[in-house]
């Protein structure tokens, strides 16, 4: 509940404004919604989507923002597409989608010269995460996709930096796929 305040005092101590804004940070509390306890529920569109939100209308709210701001949120396939057992987790990356669509519209008539936000909707990525998923699980993911193998962390790092390229301007309210032209979604 603190991290909006906190984001915002230590941006405005040590910072003053933000240039670039990377919203990561992303839980998943997976269950099949006949079995999900309320709590996995909120936890999941809370950290996801909500802290999301408040973060950046706090960022707006203070004037946190430089001219040009970028703005990367991280989605995720299971947005797009959806995900057996995680329909908080899809639900919640839904909402970024949706939301980096609207907030891009929204920007011009803030008055917020040259910000624009994007996001990234992630495939199937080698991370700690998914090798805590079962073995047959983890080689489905990896092989539904065209390239028949799972991304790296360095192929999102590299979304991100050509989002955040100054001469990125004319990018505002997009989704990119970094998924390998994974074979769930549109």
């Amino acid at each position: 509940e603190s991290s909006v305040d906190s984001i915002c005092n230590t941006t405005g101590a040590q910072l003053g404004v933000i240039d670039i804004i990377v919203h990561n940070a992303g839980i998943t509390r997976d269950k099949t919604i006949a079995n999900m306890p309320e709590h996995f529920w909120d936890q999941v569109i809370n950290i996801n989507l909500s802290r999301v939100l408040d973060i950046n209308r706090a960022l707006i709210e203070k004037k946190l923002l430089a001219n040009n701001a970028r703005i990367i949120c991280i989605s995720s396939i299971s947005g797009i597409a959806g995900n057996f057992g995680q329909s908080n987790y899809a639900c919640s990356k839904a909402g970024i989608a949706s939301y980096v669509e609207a907030m891009s519209q929204h920007t011009a008539d803030q008055g917020l010269q040259g910000l624009t936000i994007n996001a990234i909707a992630p495939g199937f990525i080698e991370t700690d995460m998914t090798q805590r998923i079962p073995l047959l699980t983890r080689e489905l993911g990896r092989r539904m996709n065209a390239l028949s193998q799972g991304g790296l962390p360095l192929d999102i790092a590299e979304g991100v930096s050509f989002f955040s390229r100054p001469d990125a301007n004319a990018l505002n309210g997009n989704v990119l796929r970094i998924c390998g032209l994974s074979l769930l979604g549109k």
